[in-house]
């Protein structure tokens, strides 16, 4: 079973090479074993959980971790209006398997790879909502984590995409004083 993935997005265009040749040096400073797959993507496993600031928790347990280019952003069907500019190129910070270490891992990953790329955050669907959908609780729901998503500091917008069923759905997009503030709140988890 996959685990959750964040997306990263990026206002500069670089090539996924560049990218790449800038945070090997550093990931292998605290994972092993770093690889380039045969996709070009970086696979990766954290052997020391310190050097991204989480003193608190061993790397027992978590799996590999992915980063690729995200071909999709921009895309054509979101709406980009609150960002200006919109964003021009996406990477795809993936864990390979769940459970919690793995959200909290990919979560101070991706605070790090933010901070080093510049990046927003995107949480690829609506933080503290519960899944799957249930229709009948949804107003409700929705509300819920639109509350807890405003209680914290930073930044997060709101992003309409098509869900494919004709239908229009949300999903978050923080910076990085936001998800360093999500990532201290007792409920802390990512999209999966």
């Amino acid at each position: 079973m996959a685990g959750p993935a964040v997306g990263l997005w990026l206002f500069e265009h670089r090539s996924f090479q560049e990218i790449r040749a800038s945070v090997l040096p550093w990931l292998e400073t605290f994972c092993d074993p770093v690889e380039i797959e045969k996709s070009g993507d970086i696979a990766f496993r954290v052997r020391e959980p310190a050097a991204l600031e989480v003193h608190t928790l061993t790397a027992t347990g978590a799996g590999m971790f992915f980063l690729s280019e995200d071909e999709c952003i921009p895309a054509e069907d979101e709406d980009y209006s609150a960002f200006s500019p919109p964003p021009v190129q996406g990477l795809v910070l993936a864990a390979g398997v769940s459970g919690q270490v793995n959200h909290t891992l990919l979560g101070h990953l991706a605070l790090a790879f933010a901070c080093r790329l510049n990046a927003l955050i995107d949480f690829d669907g609506v933080l503290g909502y519960p899944t799957p959908r249930d229709q009948t609780r949804e107003v409700a729901d929705l509300a819920r984590a639109r509350a807890l998503v405003a209680s914290l500091p930073g930044t997060v917008r709101e992003i309409t995409y098509d869900t494919g069923g004709g239908d229009r759905w949300i999903r978050h997009v923080g910076d990085q004083e936001f998800l360093s503030a999500w990532l201290q709140h007792p409920h802390f988890h990512l999209v999966k």
